[in-house]
């Protein structure tokens, strides 16, 4: 049997990889098999994406609150930005971006899993007037890159969430 080169070397870190216990990230089991998603505004791409999350663990999401094990509600979703330098002839040379969820997971007793909490990602980056259109595609993928980095760590702690103790 010949094994060429790139397949050699595929297999050589392959077997490192596995050695040093890496793997890959893989969809959090949770604690609970439905969940109702309370938000203001249902059709906003953060909620769609965590929709999404939500059905590849496996959760079931209820159409009612009666009906699930968890209620996830999403009191507020806010996108901010903030002048952070300026140049000494007084233009914006970097901005600050920053995105913020408010959010509360309880069960039919209105115990917490996860108690209210406010979430903020922010982002510096640098600005060239020059470039307009280049810096507001910049900052919208920012922005998407916040969305999805949001939704991983309310994934995250829903996967971890328990009741708490009143």
């Amino acid at each position: 049997m010949r094994v060429s080169s790139q397949s050699f070397a595929l297999l050589l870190a392959t077997l490192l990889l596995g050695a040093c216990g890496f793997h890959l990230r893989g969809q959090a089991g949770m604690p609970f098999n439905t969940l109702y998603l309370d938000t203001v505004n249902s059709k906003t791409p953060f909620i769609s994406e965590l929709r999404r999350s939500l059905e590849a663990s496996k959760v079931k999401l209820a159409p009612t609150a009666e009906q699930a094990d968890v209620v996830l509600k999403v009191v507020f979703e806010k996108y901010d930005k903030q002048i952070l330098t300026l140049s000494g002839s007084g233009r914006v040379t970097e901005f600050r971006l920053i995105y913020s969820v408010s959010l509360r997971a309880y069960d039919h007793k209105q115990q917490d899993w996860i108690p209210a909490e406010e979430m903020a990602l922010r982002r510096d980056y640098s600005y060239d007037d020059t470039k307009v259109l280049a810096k507001e595609a910049e900052e919208t993928l920012l922005y998407q890159s916040m969305r999805s980095e949001m939704v991983q760590q309310i994934m995250r702690r829903l996967s971890h969430a328990k009741p708490q103790p009143q």
